[in-house]
């Protein structure tokens, strides 16, 4: 069994003696940044001097400095910027300013793993990575709870890495929930995996392949928008709160009778076979290294996938439905990308 941690198990007080640079200000940085602060920790967000994060990050009562200044000044530096970015951020901005004995931590393994980053050997490297969302991560804490998080040691050059490292966790509200001890190995394949197989390649594609069935064959676009992806959400809460067997009772005798004949039939040892495909591109930096290539020459590809994928009819029938249910709390890509 794999260990796992609890507020018990970490001593808060550890985070709390040092000085905590956060780099970036999006999703995960306002949650990581805003959680240590109301446990009690001193925190500074680094931010380009052009960044329009500046002013959101001093609204809510942090300060902020320049990437360089920040760096030099803690004690522990979390990098919370795109994993495409991250590896010139460190080279030109963070590691200059890492002086031995500090705490470089990540939330993602992905560039420690396919070493596009390698930091020296007097600097501890770990991992604080919590499973949900930024927005999850601070909406959880301020309701008194905390979502699940991972631990890893990369580097442990003054033998105190994996405490503070806790401790941390412990400041963001993960250890309320549980903290898993794992590698940066298996945290970036594992974590790619999931997102590239099932959570986002693989729901959605077969979101996809199931309102085109059924359209295809002169059923309404409502109806099949409604089916195959509005409901979804019923389906995976009750997943979420006590698994496939709790999501069966839950259902009628029909629908629990159609997912033991017709699951099968379209996840099957084909999809199977593909799955390891995708693991062993993972695995080998396959991945990793296409990319990286994309996102480093203009993102063609990247941005050709995007606009290709918003043109699909379920986008379309999709944000007409949203827009006729406002308690749903719609938004739209246009909208949350010009409040950035």
């Amino acid at each position: 069994m794999a260990k796992t941690y609890y507020d018990h198990d970490a001593d808060l007080s550890l985070i709390q003696a040092k000085k905590v640079a956060i780099i970036g200000y999006g999703s995960q940085g306002h949650a990581h940044a805003l959680n240590l602060k109301d446990s009690g920790v001193q925190v500074k967000v680094g931010l380009s001097a052009t960044s329009k994060s500046i002013a959101k990050a001093q609204k809510a009562g942090l300060e902020v400095g320049t990437v360089p200044e920040v760096t030099k000044w803690a004690n522990v530096v979390m990098v919370l910027v795109p994993d495409q970015t991250a590896a010139k951020l460190y080279e030109e901005e963070i590691g200059p300013n890492l002086g031995a004995g500090k705490l470089l931590l990540f939330a993602h393994g992905f560039n420690i793993h396919f070493k596009t980053i390698l930091p020296a050997p007097g600097i501890d490297v770990g991992m604080a990575a919590p499973k949900a969302p930024g927005h999850r991560v601070r909406e959880v804490f301020t309701e008194g709870g905390g979502v699940p998080g991972l631990i890893a040691i990369h580097q442990d050059a003054t033998g105190t890495a994996h405490a503070l490292t806790l401790s941390y966790l412990k400041g963001i509200g993960c250890t309320r929930a549980g903290v898993l001890e794992t590698t940066f190995k298996e945290e970036t394949e594992t974590d790619l995996f999931g997102e590239q197989a099932v959570l986002c390649g693989g729901v959605s594609a077969l979101i996809k392949a199931g309102y085109e069935t059924l359209t295809e064959a002169g059923y309404q676009p409502e109806s099949a928008y409604f089916e195959v992806l509005h409901e979804l959400k019923l389906i995976v809460d009750l997943i979420y709160r006590g698994g496939l067997a709790y999501m069966r009772y839950s259902i009628s005798d029909t629908a629990e009778w159609g997912d033991y004949v017709s699951g099968p039939r379209v996840i099957n040892e084909e999809s199977k076979k593909a799955m390891k495909g995708i693991l062993t591109d993972i695995q080998d930096g396959t991945f990793a290294k296409r990319f990286l290539a994309d996102q480093n020459s203009g993102r063609k590809e990247f941005l050709a996938f995007r606009e290709a994928e918003a043109k699909h009819p379920i986008e379309i029938v999709g944000k007409q439905l949203r827009a006729q249910m406002p308690f749903l709390d719609p938004v739209t890509v246009e909208e949350v990308s010009k409040n950035r």
